[in-house]
């Protein structure tokens, strides 16, 4: 990827970096060799800001004032929303988050967990319309102690599954092959997310 305009065109979903365009690699210099690359366009957001933004704000209670587009949201409802994971365990790797900056799943009302499991149920509807998956992660980390990344922002992890998504690249080099850009992911589950 460049900033050369005359190359093949606009990265989609990459409006956030203006100019940024894929040229096509037979146009480049040199021999071809026999490595794979596994290109994860996704992870630049959080290598151009690091974790700064994570420590200075809750990233769920920063994501409702950007645009949908931007904070990844698929879906907002009355009391909570539904957004991309922005580093996910498998393409259309959904949280469900009340807007409300509550840590603990018993902190929250009971319109908030009524609508927590109404969007969890969608979400794994409109997930097996577009993406065709076999099963689901679903669930909740509370506490740093559990594994919650974000502890103080309660969310619902939604995971699509399917029975040849995992091989040795998790376990023998921590990476995660993702076949879809993120802004894409979040288009076709906003475009099959039904009207309230």
């Amino acid at each position: 990827m460049t900033d050369d305009r005359s190359a093949a065109g606009p990265v989609p979903g990459a409006e956030e970096f203006p100019g940024l365009v894929v040229e096509d690699s037979a146009e480049f210099a040199g021999v071809p060799d026999a490595f794979q690359r596994l290109w994860t366009p996704h992870r630049m957001a959080y290598i151009q800001t690091g974790p700064a933004e994570a420590l200075h704000s809750c990233p769920f209670c920063v994501a409702p004032g950007r645009t949908d587009e931007e904070a990844l949201i698929v879906f907002r409802g009355t009391y909570s929303y539904v957004l991309l994971n922005l580093f996910p365990y498998n393409s259309g790797h959904l949280l469900v988050c009340p807007y409300r900056h509550v840590a603990l799943y018993d902190e929250a009302t009971l319109a908030e967990t009524e609508e927590i499991a109404q969007l969890t149920q969608t979400a794994m509807r409109v997930l097996r319309t577009t993406a065709n998956c076999e099963g689901f992660n679903i669930g909740m980390n509370q506490g740093r102690l559990a594994g919650a990344g974000i502890a103080d922002h309660l969310h619902q992890h939604v995971v699509p599954r399917w029975s040849a998504d995992a091989n040795f690249f998790p376990i023998i080099a921590q990476t995660k092959a993702l076949p879809r850009l993120l802004g894409e992911v979040r288009q076709s589950l906003a475009e099959a997310w039904p009207a309230p």
